[in-house]
């Protein structure tokens, strides 16, 4: 029986170097993406990366360069949460697009409870990421600390309620207060005046904004229009069944996102109310295609959600993250919802 054969030897940096007639030394620097090499000698190496198939020893690099070429995703929710809803699965398309256009790998953090925070912790504290990108945070959530304490640079998705001065590291968000406040002039100038809201999970300052960007516009509605949802549809549901029991005649409801719209509008239909000739419904984020695909399509505010995911990537990727947060407009998409 013959032997199968034997796998190529790997290529090395001798061999990239004998093939582009330079030095070790200057096919580290191109490989290492030092910009001080001349463009013509950077250019005979790239091609004899490419003719030899050459792929970096990353364990080699990292202990020279003290990057790990790899960035960790912290979402301070349960995958149960995580992998159902769709505001998840877009940020992070927009973090590993932008990632990988950098050839970073990315690493998927979940927490759930106080074990999952001392693990997170812990491998950030390992050294084994470059940094990380963190959101869905909740106000008594004890990440943000240990994060820092970690030493790692962060971005976080989300404005922070923490206490000024708390965390320093920069954040990327839309408009949530005026994004609500521009759904809920739309209700009222199609002439609703008993306008509900569904809010988000009040421990999360999306929430506490689109509530305030609501009284904003109608103050005079009163907590009895409020019901407190939690961002699911499950949460839509229990918060319209009680806006319903309370206020029989409620003729418009912003929902604090999509999600909980959808819910609210289901139980909607089993009360016999139509939407939008009894009850105008708004939501936030237009999450495609689940807006469009509701009945009838959703009205909703738009916020750039897989571009919030790319801009917190390529702000941590820049060689000192940057003290300015951002903050993104959103815009009012009009369908057949209200």
């Amino acid at each position: 029986m013959t032997e199968p054969p034997s796998a190529a030897p790997r290529p090395t940096l001798e061999a990239v170097a004998a093939r582009a007639g330079v030095s070790r030394a200057t096919v580290s620097r191109v490989v290492n993406g030092d910009t001080g090499v001349r463009e013509a000698l950077a250019e005979k190496v790239k091609r004899a990366v490419d003719e030899l198939g050459y792929v970096p020893n990353r364990a080699a690099r990292s202990l020279v360069t003290r990057r790990h070429d790899a960035v960790a995703v912290v979402i301070a929710e349960p995958e149960t949460r995580v992998f159902a809803d769709p505001f998840f699965a877009l940020q992070l398309r927009g973090i590993s697009k932008e990632l990988t256009s950098r050839d970073v790998q990315l690493v998927l953090l979940l927490t759930e409870g106080r074990d999952d925070h001392v693990r997170v912790g812990r491998y950030l504290s390992g050294g084994h990421v470059d940094g990380a990108l963190v959101f869905s945070l909740h106000l008594d959530d004890p990440l943000p600390g240990i994060i820092q304490g970690a030493g790692v640079p962060t971005v976080f998705g989300g404005r922070p309620g923490w206490p000024e001065g708390t965390v320093t590291s920069p954040y990327v968000d839309c408009d949530n207060r005026g994004g609500a406040r521009d759904a809920v002039r739309h209700l009222v100038s199609l002439g609703r005046s008993r306008i509900a809201h569904i809010t988000g999970a009040l421990d999360q300052t999306s929430a506490v904004d689109r509530l305030d960007g609501f009284r904003d516009v109608v103050p005079e509605m009163g907590e009895r229009l409020v019901a407190e949802g939690d961002f699911t549809p499950a949460g839509g549901e229990r918060a319209m069944r009680e806006l319903l029991d309370r206020v029989p005649d409620v003729d418009a409801v912003f929902a604090a996102n999509d999600l909980s719209a959808a819910g609210a509008m289901r139980v909607l239909r089993e009360r016999g109310r139509r939407v939008p000739e009894d009850v105008a419904v708004v939501g936030f984020d237009d999450m495609l295609p689940v807006a469009e695909q509701m009945d009838p399509p959703l009205t909703t505010v738009r916020q750039d959600i897989e571009g919030m995911g790319r801009l917190m990537a390529r702000m941590l990727l820049a060689r000192d993250v940057p003290a300015q947060s951002v903050v993104l407009s959103t815009e009012l998409v009009r369908r057949g919802s209200a």
